[in-house]
């Protein structure tokens, strides 16, 4: 079974669904046959590169509201990432576009390394001090390298604007096109949807469900057709 969830490293719901989510993929006695894939979703796709500003700074822009309620919902965040075992920085975050990140992502998926950097890009933007949209490239070339990623292959993504933009821009149109208008979007087998970062137990039911309604193959043999199997193939006889 696959699950793919559309998320974006600036979502701080997406950071906490996602250790909701591994908590029930933890606990599923199928685990070792879902295959978890993530995909691309920028919550601010018109924001420059180069465009940081203090996380509060964009939440009372973007929503019109207070300092104070922006920092209310910070602590609220913090409490539930808390709740979940994460580290989660309450003060002194900043935003940024994540595009470049989700480039990474998707090199990192064709390594076989995209669940360690997603959760290394997580905790950078949410736990640490150091800034992961301001200290420019080589920031991002540790965190992949860490990820185990080679630097110089990351090092050459990030100088070619164009590597992995059309399979950034698909993540997103295909998100557009099953209906996820925000993240997180977790989509099981093409055949149920949960949107948001529900508690474990609701993402135990979806996984449960999803893994019960799988369709058997139905198999179409018209009189035992020639075909080849470990032990060879057949051969035709006169």
């Amino acid at each position: 079974m696959r699950v793919e969830i559309w998320s974006d490293i600036a979502c701080p719901w997406c950071y906490v669904g996602k250790a909701r989510f591994e908590k029930a993929l933890a606990a599923f006695p199928h685990r070792d046959q879902v295959e978890v894939v993530h995909r691309s979703f920028e919550l601010d796709p018109g924001r420059a590169k180069g465009d940081v500003q203090p996380v509060l700074t964009m939440l009372t822009r973007k929503y019109g509201m207070s300092e104070a309620q922006a920092q209310a919902g910070e602590d609220n965040l913090g409490a539930q990432a808390a709740a979940e075992g994460l580290d989660y920085r309450t003060r002194d975050r900043d935003h940024g576009n994540t595009f470049d990140l989700h480039r990474l992502l998707h090199l990192a998926k064709e390594r076989g390394r995209q669940d360690e950097l997603i959760q290394i890009l997580y905790r950078a933007n949410f736990a640490e001090e150091r800034s992961l949209f301001s200290e420019g490239d080589e920031r991002l070339v540790e965190l992949a390298v860490e990820a185990g990623l080679d630097a110089d292959a990351v090092r050459e993504v990030l100088a070619d604007p164009a590597a992995y933009a059309d399979e950034v821009r698909a993540d997103e149109r295909e998100a557009a096109e099953l209906g996820a208008n925000g993240v997180p979007f977790f989509v099981l087998d093409r055949a149920y949807g949960v949107s948001g970062a529900q508690p474990a137990e609701v993402f135990a039911q979806a996984l449960t469900r999803a893994w019960g309604d799988r369709s058997p193959l139905t198999l179409i043999d018209e009189g035992g057709a020639e075909a080849c199997g470990p032990d060879g193939c057949a051969v035709p006889q006169n």
